[in-house]
């Protein structure tokens, strides 16, 4: 019913006919090009556009449901505080830091940090950004790598800014590391460290220049800005530079990159689920 067990269907990478089964692309050499069938449940479900909404989706109704968790924490004073959820709200939907992993006990945050945001600012400008790079992304490394470059790199970039709080204090402020902290741009700023490896392994001074302006434009303003992570955006340039070193950009995309990107998504959901019902309890006994 999900899949054909036979026949031919086109390759995603080249989109050259392959045998649903065949070992690999002739045209373009990507391995297992058929992914036993469930490349064309894939075409048909439009899975290689589907990385923006996915994101964009996912984040807007954590978003909505951070606020519902607690109406009366809501912040509706200054601009970037507009409509933020409130500190426990975060903490129970998963926000990562120094205080959820070290104090409580909550290692796996950084996976579900990257998907909360702490205003309605916050959420717009993180997404607008999503939109823009997500696609060019996803047509140079293709849908699921892109999501695994996402992924990792936030967790990368939340783990440099959890260490960071814990154990480095005595930096000045715009270098301090995060008790708590949330937010898609450790993951932005890794689709921006992909981007800008892949200027260098494909040799386009275009891509690069391009990849530049990004990191530097979002790096001053967190470092002007008042109560930016600069330790989850460095962090995650850094993770998003190494995943797309490690995934090769001029390498096919192949059906096992398909298989990690699922399983991405996957662990991000399980993070979440255990960050809410863990926290329910403490959040009880604090109260």
């Amino acid at each position: 019913m999900f899949s054909r067990r036979e026949g031919s269907t086109l390759c995603p990478s080249c989109g050259m006919l392959v045998g649903v089964n065949d070992a690999q692309c002739f045209g373009c050499g990507r391995r297992r090009p058929g992914l036993f069938g469930l490349t064309t449940l894939m075409r048909r479900l439009q899975l290689d556009d589907a990385f923006v909404p996915l994101v964009m989706w996912t984040c807007g109704a954590l978003y909505l449901a951070t606020l519902a968790s607690d109406p009366s924490g809501i912040s509706g004073g200054g601009l970037f505080s507009l409509l933020a959820p409130s500190g426990p709200s975060l903490f129970l939907f998963g926000a990562s830091g120094a205080v959820p992993v070290f104090r409580f006990g909550r290692w796996w945050t950084p996976l579900s940090a990257t998907w909360l945001h702490g205003g309605v600012l916050h959420i717009v400008f993180n997404m607008m950004w999503v939109r823009d790079l997500g696609p060019a992304v996803a047509h140079l490394y293709g849908a699921s790598r892109t999501i695994i470059i996402y992924v990792a790199a936030g967790v990368i970039g939340f783990a440099a800014s959890t260490a960071a709080g814990a154990f480095l204090p005595f930096l000045p402020g715009f270098l301090h590391g995060a008790t708590l902290t949330i937010g898609a741009s450790a993951s932005i700023f890794g689709l921006m460290g992909a981007v800008l490896h892949y200027g260098h392994r494909g040799g386009s001074a275009h891509l690069r220049q391009a990849a530049w302006r990004w990191i530097l434009a979002g790096l001053a303003f967190g470092f002007f800005m008042p109560g930016i992570d600069n330790w989850a955006h460095l962090g995650g340039l850094a993770g998003g530079y190494v995943m797309s070193f490690w995934l090769d950009p001029l390498r096919p995309e192949r059906g096992i990159d398909t298989l990690v990107a699922v399983g991405c998504l996957l662990l991000s959901a399980a993070a979440i689920a255990a960050s809410v019902l863990t926290g329910l309890p403490v959040l009880r006994a604090l109260h």
